[in-house]
């Protein structure tokens, strides 16, 4: 297992929060997603190592962006 995270900007609500873990668990091999919506931080969990292009697509999809893209 492999955690990493990133940090989302844009959240300002539980539906923000939502939207970012389902995307974000959509994700081949993405085993559980925790979101903290107070400082946008997101930690994934998966069976192996994710690129970040695979979780800025997710991002993305869920209409928010990762810090520093």
């Amino acid at each position: 297992m492999t955690t990493s995270t990133y940090t989302v900007v844009g959240m300002t609500c539980g539906h923000c929060v939502s939207s970012v873990r389902e995307e974000v668990g959509r994700i081949d091999g993405v085993t559980q997603v925790d979101v903290d919506l107070a400082n946008g931080a997101v930690d994934v969990t998966s069976d192996a190592p994710l690129t970040d292009d695979a979780v800025r697509a997710a991002v993305e999809e869920a209409g928010y962006q990762l810090a520093g893209s």
